[in-house]
C-alpha cells in the first residue's frame, strides 16, 4: 500500500471539498471535517469575522452563505507539511466576487482547522505591482494637472464640495493604517485627529515610552520599517514615522480637528458628523463612520474619597508627562501593568521616591523570553530567514481559532516559567502578586480577553525585586488626604503626585461620548472573547467583540488593537467598506449579539 504524502493528502481533501461545494452537497462537505473542527472565516463567506465551532455551526453557515459565495478553484499553494500528526497547507480559492487565501490543518485526513480569508475584490484590485499607476502623463495637453495640483484640489474639495465615503475618528497608527488601505482602494476618506501633527498621540506620552513589541511584529501596511529600524522603537521615532507615512501615503488627514458629535439618519443611510477643524465648524456627511480611537476607550480614573482635598497632583497615566518635574518628590502609582512599571522606572531614574500599589495579580514576562519563546517562530529575523514574512505570520496566527489558542500558547509560557524561575521567585519574595492568566495561557490570551493585567519586563522588575521601586501589594486606596493616601490596610503613604495607571474603558465609551449612549448600548462592549475569565464575562463569543466587523449599529465600525492587529485586520475592514461603496451585496452572517453594554 502506497502512503500518501502530506501534499497529496491535502490535494485530495481540497478536491473532495470543492466537488461537494460545487454540488451544494453540504452534508458531504461536513463528512470532510473531524469531530473537533473549526472554520474561521475572515469576510470571504460571511462578510464578517466569524469562527464556526463544530459541524453543526459549519453546516448552518454554509446553508446560509454558499449560494451567494459561489466558491471555486481550491488549489494548494506550495507544499504541505506534517508535524505531530497534523498536516498543514496553504491554499488559494475564489468566490464569485473575490480572490481568497487560506490555511488548512488535517488530523487523520479530516479537517481540524480551516481559515478562509478574502484577499482582493476581483473587480476592484489595488493598483500595485503590474497595476501600479503610471504617474507621469505622457503626451501634450493644455489641461494637464500635475500630481501636486491634483492633491491640492482634493484637499480643497473633500469634506466641502465633495463628501468622503468614510470618516475615521482617531489618527493614531490604527486610523492611519486603515486610511492607507482605503486610499489604495480609491475610497474617499478623511481622518480626524485632535492633535496638531500625525504621531502626536505618541509624542505626548511619558518620555520613556517605547514599543514593547519587536519591530517584526509592528510594520504598517505597504511600508515596512527599514532593516536598520530598532527592535523596540522609542515613542518619538514612531511619531515621526507616522507623520512621514501620512504624507507619503497621501492621506486626507485633518489635524487639530475634534469631532463634536455624530448621528446616523436611517432614511438617507448617512452620518452627520460635526467637527471643529482648527476653529472652523465643518459638517461632514459620510456613509461610513469608523472609530479608530485605539483598542482602549475613555481613561478609567477611579474616584477615591478625599481626592478633591489632595494638594499635590493627580494624573491618569495617559496624561503623565514624564518624570522630570518630580525629582525628590514622593509618588504613588496606582496599578501594576505596563504603564505603571514604565512610569515607576522612569521616576526612579529621576530620583523620585516611588511606590507601586498592586491591587491584584499581574502576569509578567521578560521581553527577551517573550521574543524567543513566543514571538520568535513568527516575528523575528530567524522567521524572515525561513520565509515567514509578517503578512504570512499574520495569517498563521489568525488561523488558530481562539477556542484552541490557549492550548497553543500554554507550552511556550510553561517554558518561560521554567527558564525564568529565579526571576519570578525574586519578584514573589518581594511581595509581588504573579499570575500566568486564568488558565496559565499567558500574555496574548490576557490581552485578547481583557486588554490588561500584564507587563512585558524591560527592566522595572529588577527595581521592584530590589525594593528600589517600593511595592504595596494586595491593597487598594481607602482614601486620599491633603498630602498622603491611606491604604485599605490602614497604612498611610505621603504623596506629592498620584498617577492612576488604571487602564481604559471599552471603546464603545467613545461612541457614547460622540454619538449617544443609546448607540453605545446598541453595539455593546468592544474587545474580549466571552471566556468567562476575570474582566471577560461569558457567554463565549469566539471572536473579539465588535472589532473590524459589522456591528448592531448600521455603518458604525471599530478599529484598533496593537500594531500587528491594526495592520492585519485593517485589510478586511477596508474590503468590507469598499464592497459597500461599490454596491456589492454584503449579506452578513452571524451578526454579533450584544451581551454586555460596557
Amino acid at each position: 500500500m502506497t502512503t500518501r504524502t502530506p501534499t497529496q493528502a491535502v490535494r485530495q481533501w481540497l478536491s473532495s471539498f470543492e466537488e461537494a461545494l460545487t454540488q451544494r452537497d453540504i452534508e458531504q462537505v461536513i463528512t470532510l471535517f473531524g469531530d473537533e473542527c473549526y472554520w474561521r472565516d475572515l469576510v470571504a463567506f460571511t462578510w464578517n469575522l466569524k469562527t464556526l465551532e463544530g459541524k453543526d455551526a459549519i453546516q448552518s453557515m454554509l446553508n446560509a452563505t454558499l449560494s451567494e459565495a459561489r466558491p471555486t478553484r481550491w488549489n494548494i499553494d506550495g507544499e504541505a507539511t506534517e508535524t505531530d500528526g497534523v498536516t498543514e497547507a496553504w491554499f488559494t480559492f475564489e468566490t464569485g466576487i473575490a480572490h481568497g487565501k487560506g490555511l488548512l490543518r488535517l488530523k487523520d485526513g479530516k479537517c481540524w482547522t480551516l481559515l478562509t480569508t478574502m484577499q482582493e475584490l476581483k473587480q476592484h484590485p489595488e493598483p500595485r505591482g503590474a497595476r501600479r499607476p503610471m504617474g507621469a502623463e505622457h503626451g501634450a495637453s493644455k489641461t494637464r494637472e500635475t500630481w501636486l495640483e491634483a492633491r491640492q484640489r482634493e484637499a480643497q474639495e473633500l469634506g466641502y464640495s465633495r463628501q468622503p465615503y468614510c470618516v475615521i475618528i482617531g489618527g493614531g497608527q490604527g486610523g492611519i493604517g486603515l486610511a492607507a488601505r482605503l486610499r489604495q482602494l480609491d475610497v474617499p476618506t478623511i481622518v480626524l485627529d485632535k492633535h496638531p501633527r500625525p504621531g502626536d498621540a505618541w509624542r505626548n506620552r511619558y518620555k520613556s515610552l517605547c514599543l514593547h513589541d519587536p519591530v517584526w511584529y509592528d510594520h504598517l501596511p505597504y511600508l515596512p520599517f527599514p532593516e536598520n529600524w530598532p527592535v523596540f522603537a522609542p515613542k518619538d521615532k514612531i511619531g515621526d514615522w507616522l507623520e512621514m507615512y501620512t504624507k507619503v501615503m497621501e492621506l486626507n488627514y485633518w489635524s487639530s480637528t475634534e469631532c463634536e458629535s455624530a448621528s446616523f439618519d436611517d432614511a438617507s443611510g448617512e452620518w452627520t458628523v460635526n467637527v471643529n477643524r482648527d476653529g472652523q465648524r465643518v459638517t461632514l456627511r459620510p456613509k461610513q463612520l469608523i472609530l479608530a480611537t485605539g483598542m482602549s476607550g475613555v481613561p478609567n480614573v477611579p474616584h477615591f474619597p478625599g481626592a478633591e482635598t489632595f494638594e499635590g497632583e493627580q494624573q491618569h497615566s495617559s496624561q503623565h508627562p514624564g518624570p522630570d518635574a518630580y525629582r525628590g518628590k514622593k509618588v504613588v502609582v496606582v496599578g501594576s501593568n505596563n504603564s505603571a512599571h514604565d512610569i515607576c522606572a522612569a521616576l526612579w531614574e529621576n530620583d523620585a521616591d516611588v511606590t507601586m500599589i498592586q491591587r491584584s495579580s499581574t502576569h509578567v514576562v521578560k521581553s527577551d523570553s517573550l521574543m524567543e519563546e513566543v514571538l520568535g517562530p513568527l516575528y523575528s529575523e530567524e522567521a524572515l530567514n525561513s520565509g515567514i514574512t509578517h503578512d504570512k505570520a499574520d495569517l498563521l496566527f489568525a488561523s488558530i481559532p481562539y477556542k484552541v489558542l490557549p492550548d497553543f500558547q500554554r507550552p511556550a509560557f510553561d517554558k518561560i516559567r521554567e527558564r525564568d524561575a529565579e526571576f519570578y521567585k525574586r519578584l514573589e519574595d518581594a511581595g509581588f502578586l504573579l499570575d500566568f492568566g486564568a488558565d496559565d495561557s499567558g500574555l496574548f490570551l490576557k490581552y485578547l480577553r481583557r486588554g490588561s493585567g500584564y507587563y512585558i519586563d524591560v527592566g522595572a522588575c529588577d527595581l521592584v525585586a530590589n525594593g528600589e521601586i517600593k511595592l504595596r501589594s494586595g491593597v487598594g486606596i481607602e482614601c486620599i488626604n491633603p498630602r498622603s493616601v491611606t491604604l485599605t490596610d490602614g497604612t498611610e503613604l505621603p504623596a506629592d503626585l498620584i498617577v492612576y495607571a488604571t487602564g481604559y474603558g471599552s471603546m464603545n465609551g467613545w461612541a457614547a461620548r460622540i454619538i449617544s449612549q443609546e448607540v453605545a448600548d446598541r453595539v455593546g462592549k468592544c474587545w474580549g472573547l466571552g471566556s468567562d475569565t476575570p474582566k471577560d464575562p461569558g457567554p463565549w463569543e469566539g471572536e473579539l467583540r465588535n472589532m473590524w466587523k459589522p456591528t448592531q449599529q448600521q455603518a458604525l465600525w471599530f478599529h484598533g488593537g496593537n500594531l500587528h492587529q491594526s495592520r492585519h485586520y485593517s485589510h478586511y475592514l477596508a474590503l468590507q467598506l469598499k464592497a459597500r461603496m461599490e454596491g456589492i451585496p454584503t449579506p452578513v452572517y452571524g451578526l454579533q449579539d450584544v451581551h454586555h453594554l460596557a
